[in-house]
């Protein structure tokens, strides 16, 4: 498998690379050393060890013979495995997650797709398609779970801003589509739910430049997550949450009233 630019930040795939790192140091070994005693690449002993890329059965079954683990490697690696589903997601977005469940207030904006936290399960599954068997059932099982913040005693405040592009976006099929914006209207309509569309006569405006999400917390500061191009960016310095506040403020600016939002998403689940 070629390296990613970004390191992976699954835990299952941190821990691999902390054992290795660990083992190769306590023996006394550099990179090198360690990678022509094993018959593998020096570069791909630093990919794993970076977290920028996933070790192969033959490496776990190398490490576990060369340094007497009775195991452990090729055990870290079924974890890997096992947690495919997660070692694929984009970079912060597992912990995005964690913050997300904990969030009072969340402010969403959607440039191309439905954000995920509102994707019926058919919709979820059809984008997730590009994964193979359990790996993207887990994954569609996952998304659907975090719809449960919604049936917690005190449910977040959540602001919801969609480009018009992203309702009028067959994704399966038209039937799929009606059933995905039928749901979406039901959750427009909760008591602590605001969902409003940017026109497409709205022109250029600052959110085209791609989807993001800024939480807030009752006990302590904002965080933002960005998305583009299937690469996400976790937040957390307060100036770049800030420079995302000022584009959420930019953006409401070009939003249909919740009601004509509503009332579009209605006529287009008409002509569907």
């Amino acid at each position: 498998m070629p390296a990613q630019s970004e390191p992976y930040d699954a835990p299952a795939i941190v821990t691999f690379a902390l054992e290795l790192k660990a083992w190769r140091e306590a023996a006394g070994l550099n990179r090198k050393r360690l990678a022509d005693a094993l018959g593998f690449a020096d570069s791909y002993v630093g990919q794993i060890e970076l977290r920028k890329n996933l070790p192969s059965e033959e490496f776990a079954e190398a490490l576990d013979t060369y340094f007497k683990t009775n195991g452990l490697f090729e055990r870290l690696r079924q974890r890997i495995v096992d947690t495919r589903h997660l070692s694929i997601l984009p970079p912060g977005f597992s912990q995005y997650l964690r913050y997300e469940a904990k969030a009072s207030c969340l402010r969403i904006f959607s440039s191309t797709l439905i954000s995920g936290l509102f994707q019926t399960e058919d919709y979820a599954r059809t984008i997730i398609s590009t994964l193979e068997g359990v790996a993207a059932e887990r994954l569609v099982v996952e998304r659907m779970s975090r719809r449960s913040i919604f049936e917690q005693e005190n449910p977040p405040r959540v602001f919801f801003i969609l480009d018009e592009g992203v309702i009028r976006r067959v994704v399966g099929n038209k039937e799929m589509t009606r059933v995905q914006l039928e749901y979406l209207l039901e959750a427009g309509q909760r008591e602590k739910t605001q969902l409003q569309i940017v026109p497409l006569n709205a022109g250029y405006y600052a959110g085209l430049t791609g989807s993001f999400t800024i939480l807030g917390f009752d006990d302590g500061p904002d965080i933002a997550y960005t998305e583009s191009s299937g690469e996400g960016i976790l937040l957390e310095q307060r100036d770049r949450v800030a420079l995302q506040v000022v584009t959420w403020d930019l953006v409401q600016g070009h939003t249909l009233p919740p009601r004509e939002s509503l009332a579009m998403i209605e006529e287009v689940v008409e002509q569907l």
